[in-house]
């Protein structure tokens, strides 16, 4: 049993959303109650107590949509990779990086993504994963670093044509076999979705053997518009358009999530609302590859459930809050839209999404929710109440702000150090293996020792 207090608490439960000196008690896996700190501790005097140190004491953070594919590429630059265009930045970056991941190759950018996760307070992620040097048994490598760190994920794997039959029916495999174990675990620590990658690199035969692989068993995990390069593919070789193409093929439905959606009819929009699919946005990627502003102040209106990710541009959810505000204005060219949306993304449609498949409620404090709490190292110099707290939040906090991380009744960080993780152990395999993937790239030798 824990007991975090010594902190405001922000549970993003209506019936009690602000504690000025509260506390949080887990039991296990769960939480216990919410309350007044001296009551909680009274009545929870042998619970082991955690710190707030006067912080703010929150639901763990949830990132909807990332690439854990993508956790070497910090600091890389391939020769002669100088992308002009969307198609450019696949092919030239993401795609060269992930033809030439092997197992250990993805199992170490699991440990990168995963430890910065838990260090920002990100507690539960749902990732999209390539590794097309070597995809059999890689979701089953990234589950593995999953439970040892002890982060929740929602897992798949992008079936794409773009390497050939072979590795195509490789990746249905692999999302079909991951599924499977998942079924049969039952646990609500690894959830599993059936991936797929951008529609003009997928065709309707390949859908259809998704469909049959899948049998109905999850939603699908895909990229949807996030480039002209969908619209212009499926007018062109298929006479519609991108989400009609998806609701063709009965990839639409209420447990299918799909990223990105930029480049949206208003018709669209009606086909994601009618069939109950969820949307993930990913403002900073978007904003970075220069592939458009997402019509999502639309989709929100429209009563479609956005959620909010990164696609790992930053595994920090609260820098992606703040993008999503300045990216939304800026293309309105109105300053005063956007925030409401914004917080709702993340901290009502992300739960939302969440509840899709995992069973235990995610995203808020209260009895019976998943015992996955951060302690974010916060002390205001003006006003703060339930009234301005997603002001302070917008505009004064950082995913680096926390101190300490628990997830599914496990401390695994606190104040600021990984708690029974080796970071050092880990870090030094994780080097060797980027310089194996970077030397690959550039045919040329990386040394470890160069750099540790």
């Amino acid at each position: 049993m824990l007991r975090i207090g010594n902190g405001r608490v922000v549970t993003r439960d209506a019936e009690n959303p602000f504690l000025k000196d509260g506390a949080v008690v887990t039991d296990g896996e769960k939480i216990l109650e919410v309350g007044d700190g001296a009551a909680m501790e009274k009545k929870y005097p042998d619970a082991e107590f955690v710190d707030a140190c006067g912080g703010l004491i929150m639901p763990g953070l949830i990132n909807a949509h990332t690439h854990i594919y993508s956790g070497l590429a910090r600091g890389l630059s391939i020769v002669g990779n100088n992308p002009s265009n969307f198609y450019e930045v696949l092919d030239g970056t993401w795609w060269a990086i992930d033809r030439r991941l092997t197992l250990d190759g993805t199992k170490a950018c699991a440990y990168a993504t995963i430890l910065d996760c838990i260090r920002d307070g990100v507690t539960t992620i749902f990732d999209h994963h390539a590794s097309f040097g070597e995809i059999p048994g890689s979701l089953f490598s990234i589950k593995d670093v999953c439970q040892e760190l002890g982060i929740r994920a929602c897992l798949c794997y992008e079936v794409s044509e773009r390497d050939g039959e072979e590795k195509c029916a490789q990746s249905i495999k692999e999302n079909a076999d991951f599924i499977s174990w998942a079924e049969k675990e039952d646990s609500d620590m690894i959830r599993a979705m059936f991936g797929g990658h951008a529609l003009f690199t997928i065709s309707d035969r390949t859908f259809e053997k998704m469909l049959e692989a899948n049998n109905g068993r999850c939603g699908f995990h895909i990229h949807v518009s996030e480039g002209m390069n969908d619209v212009w593919d499926s007018l062109r070789n298929h006479g519609c358009r991108p989400v009609e193409r998806l609701l063709h093929n009965q990839i639409l439905g209420p447990k299918t999530l799909l990223g990105h959606c930029i480049h949206l009819g208003a018709s669209e929009m009606d086909m994601i609302k009618e069939t109950g699919s969820m949307v993930v946005n990913n403002p900073e990627s978007n904003m970075g590859n220069a592939v458009g502003c997402a019509p999502v102040l639309q989709m929100i209106q429209k009563g479609i459930p956005v959620g909010m990710g990164t696609d790992a541009y930053t595994h920090d959810m609260l820098e992606s809050l703040k993008v999503f505000l300045i990216i939304q204005r800026h293309n309105a060219e109105m300053p005063n839209v956007a925030w409401m949306e914004d917080m709702q993304m993340l901290f009502e449609n992300n739960p939302k999404i969440c509840a899709k498949y995992f069973k235990t409620p995610l995203g808020i404090l209260k009895p019976g929710a998943a015992a996955d709490v951060i302690v974010m190292d916060y002390k205001p110099f003006t006003p703060i109440s339930a009234e301005n707290i997603d002001g302070h939040m917008l505009f004064g906090m950082m995913g680096k702000n926390c101190r300490t991380t628990i997830i599914n009744g496990k401390v695994l960080y606190k104040d600021r150090v990984f708690v029974d993780i080796d970071e050092e152990k880990i870090n030094a395999w994780t080097m060797e293996q980027a310089c194996r993937l970077w030397g690959d790239l550039n045919q040329r030798e990386y040394r470890k020792e160069d750099y540790i």
